[in-house]
C-alpha cells in the first residue's frame, strides 16, 4: 500500500503501527510526547500483554520534525485533539491521499470539514490497549475493526486498506454503513464514561445488577439520536443497539449487558482508557468531542438526553477535581 504516516503513536496508533511495521510495511510514527518518540527511536516500540509480545522498529518524529508528503495518514490522537492534529498534518497529505480516523467519536465530521470528504476514510475499532510507558504499549485483547468509505461505496482503496489492516486484525471487515458502527460505539462509549466515574473495572461495573436502568438510559439516548439522524446503529463485541431501542424490553438489555461483561472479562486491560485518563494520568478526557455530541445533536431533533448531559457534567467535575471517583457516582447518575 505504500508508506504510512501514523499521527499519534499511543495505544491505538502504536498498536496498529507496530503490527504493520513488524510485517515489513514502511511506517513512520508521529507523537507529541518527546520521551515516547525518543524511546521508539532508541529501542523500538514494545508490545506487551497476553496476545503478543514483540518489539517493532520504525522511525518516530515530533510533529515539528515531519517533512514530505504521504498518501496514507492514519490519525490516532485523542478526539479533542483532532482538529489541531488534522491542521498540522494537512500539509503532509498528498492531494490524492486520505486520512483514516482510528479514533472514538464522530471525528470523521471534523476531518471532512478540514481535509475534504474525498480525503477522509472511516474506521471503527474496539480492541483493548493502553500506553504504559515511553516506548511500551500493553495490548490487552482483540476487538472489532471495521473500515468503510463515508458514503458507503466499495472502492479499490477500501479493498487495499482492508487487506492491510488484516495484518493487524485478521477478522477486520469492511462495511457500507460505517456511520452505523460509529454511532453504535457512542452508545457503548457512554457506558464506559460512566464506568470511569467509579473504581470498578469495565466487566465488574457493567455486571452490577442495580445499574441496569442506567445502562438502558444511556444506550437508549444514543440509539434514539442515531435513529433521528437516519443512522441504523450497528452492534459489536456483545453490544447490540437493538436492546436499547425505545420499546426494547428490559430482558433484552439485561442479556446484552451480560454479553458485554463476557467479552470484557478476559481482557488484560480491565479499565477503560477514560478511567485511566482520570485516575492515573490526571488529564482531560474526550467527553466533549465523543459523548457530548449525542446530546447536542439530540437537541436539534427535540431529544433531551438528560442522562447523557448529566454524565458529561459529572465527568467535568472529576476532571476539575471537585468530584471524587467512587462507585456511588453511578448510583447518583442513575437517580438523576
Amino acid at each position: 500500500m505504500g508508506p504510512i504516516l501514523i499521527w499519534g503513536a499511543g495505544a491505538i496508533g502504536g498498536s496498529v503501527g507496530a503490527w504493520l511495521a513488524r510485517a515489513g510495511h514502511e511506517i513512520t510514527f508521529v507523537d507529541v510526547e518527546a520521551a515516547h518518540v525518543a524511546a521508539i527511536n532508541a529501542g523500538g516500540l514494545r508490545i506487551t500483554g497476553p496476545v503478543a509480545q514483540f518489539t517493532a522498529h520504525a522511525p518516530a518524529l515530533l510533529p515539528g520534525e515531519v517533512s514530505g508528503t504521504w498518501r496514507h495518514i492514519f490519525l490516532a490522537v485523542k478526539a479533542h485533539h483532532t482538529e489541531a492534529a488534522c491542521r498540522a498534518l494537512l500539509g503532509h497529505l498528498a492531494q490524492d491521499g486520505f486520512i483514516l480516523s482510528l479514533q472514538n467519536g464522530l471525528c470523521e465530521t471534523i476531518l471532512t470539514r478540514i481535509a475534504g470528504r474525498d480525503r477522509t476514510m472511516g474506521a471503527f475499532v474496539n480492541f483493548s490497549a493502553d500506553w504504559m510507558a515511553p516506548g511500551e504499549i500493553l495490548f490487552g485483547g482483540r476487538g472489532a475493526v471495521v473500515l468503510g468509505e463515508l458514503d458507503g461505496r466499495a472502492t479499490a482503496r477500501l479493498a487495499d486498506l482492508h487487506a492491510l489492516m488484516r495484518v493487524f486484525e485478521p477478522d477486520a471487515i469492511t462495511t457500507d454503513a460505517i456511520w452505523g458502527y460509529l454511532w453504535g460505539k457512542l452508545g457503548y462509549g457512554a457506558m464506559l464514561f460512566a464506568q470511569a466515574l467509579g473504581q470498578l473495572g469495565i466487566a465488574d461495573c457493567l455486571a452490577r445488577p442495580e445499574l441496569l436502568p442506567l445502562w438502558r438510559a444511556l444506550g437508549r439516548e444514543a440509539v434514539e439520536v442515531a435513529l433521528a439522524e437516519g443512522v441504523d446503529p450497528r452492534g459489536f463485541n456483545g453490544f447490540d443497539p437493538r436492546a436499547f431501542m425505545p420499546n426494547a424490553p428490559q430482558a433484552a438489555a439485561r442479556d446484552c449487558v451480560a454479553a458485554m461483561v463476557a467479552f470484557n472479562r478476559p481482557n488484560a486491560t480491565t479499565h477503560s482508557g477514560v478511567w485511566r485518563d482520570l485516575a492515573i494520568r490526571k488529564r482531560r478526557t474526550e467527553i466533549d468531542v465523543q459523548i457530548a455530541p449525542i446530546a447536542e445533536i439530540g437537541a436539534r431533533h427535540g431529544l433531551a438526553c438528560p442522562t447523557t448531559r448529566r454524565l458529561v457534567r459529572m465527568i467535568h467535575e472529576v476532571e476539575a477535581g471537585t468530584r471524587p471517583m467512587t462507585d456511588d457516582n453511578l448510583l447518583e447518575l442513575m437517580a438523576a
